[in-house]
């Protein structure tokens, strides 16, 4: 809607109107806390596999991800054997992580992001980015594909895969996600939880934002929702440097691409 076709009342009328509004909000928040608990009370399923990751500091058993806590957060990062970067979607929902750990740390959780790619080409892209939270490989020992984010080319040469519990026709080797595990005191592992697609908005700060401003995520009419999203040093020059600096529409950036390209 034109800011000029929109409605604009007294301020005793705008109070009216957004007390209404935090009546739903409020029955949205118990709702969201409905929720929260119907996950913890899922039921788990035992991790029978002993997956080994590569680390920045060498090889590290899924146990030993847990750094002595006894619950593990993990963001399954969309980051492919062959790519030279990770993708421009996760790593806008990575601009969100730094810092996260030392507080998730607090309350028995360990933070990890795990990808497919090798881990010389994950410390490379995460010195770009600027980025501190534990990032490892998990290379081919299975585990990208137990949880779903990972695809064979012959499970992709069906024309379907199962992704976020049903079959989806999709065509990518790499898809997001996130997931919890908890691992008890006799050393035993546990999945608990996962969620993909719309299931990670929750962990995006930024779109969070958005969502209460005026214009929205303002992704209508574009050819996909995020096809806006650029790797943070991807934007035009002027804008990834001055967060200050004017709004360029995404079809600008996009120009701004091709030239680049060209």
């Amino acid at each position: 809607m034109a800011d000029t076709e929109h409605k604009v009342v007294s301020h005793e009328e705008w109070i009216a109107a957004r007390r209404e509004l935090l009546a739903e909000e409020k029955e949205y928040s118990r709702l969201g806390d409905t929720l929260a608990k119907q996950r913890r009370e899922l039921p788990w399923e035992r991790v029978g596999k002993d997956y080994v990751f590569d680390t920045p500091t060498g090889k590290e058993s899924l146990s030993q991800l847990f750094a002595g806590r006894s619950q593990l957060a993990v963001y399954h990062f969309m980051f492919g054997p062959e790519w030279e970067t990770g993708c421009p979607h996760c790593s806008f929902w990575a601009d969100n992580f730094n810092g996260i750990d030392i507080h998730l740390a607090h309350r028995d959780v360990t933070f990890v992001a795990i990808s497919h790619a090798p881990i010389a080409k994950i410390e490379a892209f995460k010195k770009r980015m600027g980025w501190n939270f534990k990032w490892v490989s998990a290379g081919e020992n299975g585990f990208n594909y137990d949880y779903g984010v990972s695809f064979r080319p012959e499970d992709i040469a069906k024309g379907e895969i199962f992704y976020n519990y049903r079959n989806s026709p999709r065509t990518g080797s790499e898809l997001p996600g996130a997931s919890a595990f908890y691992k008890n005191a006799s050393g035993e592992i546990f999945h608990t939880y996962s969620t993909y697609e719309r299931g990670l908005d929750v962990l995006n700060g930024t779109y969070h934002w958005l969502d209460r401003m005026p214009k929205g995520r303002d992704e209508e009419g574009l050819p996909a929702p995020q096809s806006w999203v650029r790797h943070h040093d991807r934007y035009p020059a002027e804008k990834a440097s001055d967060p200050a600096a004017g709004y360029e529409p995404p079809g600008k950036v996009r120009q701004l691409e091709r030239a680049e390209k060209a």
